[in-house]
């Protein structure tokens, strides 16, 4: 297989742009990474070039140059940019003369970047679909995800492939081994994924199930608001803050845990979701289009209902034997459908195609 020469451009601190970059790197890809936030540490072989920090939303703008002048010292074979309205900005900036070079421009939508952001003002969503036509590709993990961009922009061609499960690391844990019925909620700790509604339920299933523990994983700008609201609620003896964790501290804790919680207000295909699931835990979530694609409709709430969340909560915790199925359920799903290596060699398909057709 030949070294052609992947560029990424993301944010190298994602752990999903990481895991992207290993993937590739094991396919025989070269691969490069442009980006505004610089990581101390990559995979082994992931050449890093960092672009000036972007501070605010509008220093995206100012970025374009500083891209063009990193991908034309690279030379890729092919460029793909993660999350649509900052590095796919910066791609489509450059996309006239990689065109011009044989080179294809791939995007990946993450979710709030077009189920959200474009719903801000006119500008943005101008922008937003200025930026998808310029892409040969945009990928996607979700099919309402998808259909956001095909409105955006008709001519998109879309490719649905969400990011998977390493089931090796990620395997289900018998269910008699865990200790308690402990929950865990592996969301960033920021708005959008309202750990405040989660922390406002345990409350209400702490009240009738002392023994409830909760783990938080994730990290993320609210940790002084929600430590105050733990507090305020008096939970701070049943909550655990992890922060962000690897993928061995994740799955350590997903081992111990039976249930899963992922409420957020936007959200495509989480892989949180499918995580939780490879590990055979039940999982209560959002009632959003992406969740209905995976998880059984009786456990979705609606967004910010604590009540509801609750209710499902302590419904679990009475009735075991229904959590352990539901989890079953999940695992089994997540073998037939969720495997990353399945998922990733169909975004290699797709790389070596666009290059046949661009050289062809």
């Amino acid at each position: 297989m030949s070294r052609q020469h992947l560029v990424l451009l993301g944010d190298a601190n994602s752990v999903h742009v990481q895991r992207w970059a290993r993937e590739m790197l094991a396919r025989g890809w070269r691969v490069s990474l442009v980006t505004a936030r610089p990581a101390q540490e990559l995979p082994d072989g992931v050449v890093q070039i960092a672009l000036p920090p972007v501070q605010r939303s509008s220093d995206w703008l100012w970025r374009a140059g500083a891209a063009r002048r990193a991908l034309q010292g690279l030379q890729p074979a092919i460029v793909h940019a993660h999350y649509v309205t900052s590095y796919g900005y910066l791609a489509a900036r450059s996309a006239r003369w990689l065109h011009r070079a044989g080179v294809p421009v791939v995007m990946s939508a993450w979710g709030s970047d077009l189920l959200v952001a474009p719903r801000a003002s006119a500008l943005k969503r101008l922008l937003t679909a200025w930026t998808l036509r310029h892409a040969d590709a945009v990928i996607g993990d979700s099919p309402d995800l998808l259909a956001a961009a095909r409105a955006l922009a008709p001519s998109a061609r879309t490719a649905l492939i969400h990011w998977g499960v390493e089931r090796a690391r990620f395997a289900l844990v018998p269910w008699a081994d865990k200790p308690g019925f402990e929950a865990v909620s592996l969301r960033s700790w920021e708005p959008n994924y309202r750990i405040d509604t989660i922390l406002r339920a345990f409350a209400q299933v702490l009240a009738q199930r002392p023994d409830a523990r909760l783990h938080l994983l994730g990290g993320g700008s609210q940790e002084g608001v929600l430590r105050k609201l733990t507090a305020d609620l008096a939970l701070q003896n049943s909550v655990q803050f992890h922060g962000r964790l690897d993928d061995a501290g994740m799955a350590a804790v997903l081992a111990r845990c039976k249930l899963s919680i992922s409420v957020p207000e936007s959200d495509a295909t989480s892989v949180s979701v499918l995580e939780s699931m490879a590990c055979g835990l039940p999982v209560i979530a959002s009632n959003l289009p992406a969740n209905r694609d995976w998880l059984d409709a009786v456990l979705l709430v609606p967004v910010g209902d604590a009540d509801a969340l609750a209710a499902h909560w302590l419904a679990l915790m009475q009735d075991e034997s229904r959590a352990a199925a539901q989890g079953a359920a999940n695992a089994e799903r997540i073998a037939a459908e969720g495997d990353r290596r399945a998922q990733m060699d169909a975004a290699d398909r797709l790389y070596r195609g666009l290059l046949a057709e661009r050289r062809g």
